[in-house]
């Protein structure tokens, strides 16, 4: 990664991460692993992993797990010169709890620094001359401020500004309570943005769309649309072109970050220049890297590697890696 500023600033909450290291359930745990995690950050670290600068910014507590969060990142080669430290709110925090049915994740993120963030982070330097803007819907639900900057960067932003990624992430814990429904604030949110990454579980279950194709309609003028069918594959809609890519075959070890690194990945390509097909099988590839550990962001294989995995025959593409 060389120096000048970011291709893409990502705006979120990262959160300090608790699982217990010998794989068993929370309550039987005999240890557990301290790490990092936020879809945002995630995002943002497989992008650098990919060969692309990206930043994070967010806000953490003034506290020790705010500081592991910034010193993983920055280890991780991620630009966090924008993230705000607060001195009364503390970092977020949530728990992992493996078990057959999967896993089980526990927040403890009421009232958490990242929960104080407002409209004005939109203004931080940080944001300024980056290629891309990659924000959640994880954002939208934290708070009131955090919705009203959600919508400052993706429905107001400046015209000629940087190009505006949105996943939906839809998280119905986090909506709880919340002022305006879910379904509603993020199919504003969606249809406002450049890039929407959307699954179509979530997008069924938010808005009743079925299909793909249904999904494209409802968002539409949304001018790029990714949406995910797990192990299925993936459809991207661009100027009324669809472009649909199956997904890897892996074997899971846990699903969580896949979304996350489907979109670095999709990104990376589109920032590329690279088609349609390429954009969709970085993304697939990345996420696969992601399905096959239990940590929330994975290490990518070398990009002389996944260059190789992208120019396979498309009736070999889907076969297990």
């Amino acid at each position: 990664m060389t120096d000048g500023p970011p291709d893409v600033v990502c705006v979120g909450e990262t959160m300090a991460v608790l699982a217990p290291s010998d794989g068993r359930r929370l309550a039987e745990a005999g240890a557990l692993a301290l790490a990092v995690g936020g879809a945002e950050s995630n995002v943002a670290c497989g992008l650098v992993g990919l060969g692309h600068r990206a930043a994070w910014v967010g806000r953490v507590g003034d506290d020790p797990l705010g500081r592991r969060i910034l010193a993983e990142l920055r280890a991780r080669g991620v630009d966090v010169d924008g993230v705000t430290t607060d001195p009364d709110r503390p970092t977020g925090l949530y728990l992992k709890d493996p078990g057959p049915e999967g896993t089980r994740a526990h927040y403890h993120r009421a009232g958490s620094a990242a929960a104080a963030m407002g409209p004005e982070s939109a203004e931080l330097p940080a944001l300024r001359g980056a290629r891309a803007l990659h924000v959640t819907g994880v954002t939208a639900a934290l708070s009131d401020g955090c919705a009203r900057l959600a919508t400052t960067l993706v429905a107001r932003r400046t015209i000629g500004g940087p190009v505006v990624s949105f996943d939906v992430n839809h998280r119905p814990a986090l909506w709880r309570g919340r002022p305006e429904p879910a379904a509603s604030a993020l199919l504003t949110l969606a249809r406002a943005a450049d890039v929407v990454f959307v699954g179509r579980d979530e997008a069924e279950a938010l808005w009743g769309t079925a299909t793909a194709d249904e999904i494209r309609r409802l968002l539409a003028p949304a001018p790029l649309i990714v949406v995910k069918d797990a192990e299925h594959g993936a459809t991207s809609f661009a100027d009324d072109v669809a472009t649909f890519v199956p997904a890897r075959r892996v074997d899971v070890v846990e699903p969580v970050g896949a979304g996350d690194a489907f979109a670095a990945g999709y990104l990376a390509a589109l920032l590329e220049g690279r088609d349609p097909t390429a954009r969709l099988r970085l993304g697939h590839l990345a996420a696969a890297a992601a399905l096959r550990t239990a940590a929330d962001v994975p290490t990518l294989p070398p990009r002389t590697e996944l260059d190789r995995l992208l120019a396979l025959d498309p009736a070999t593409w889907s076969t297990r890696p």
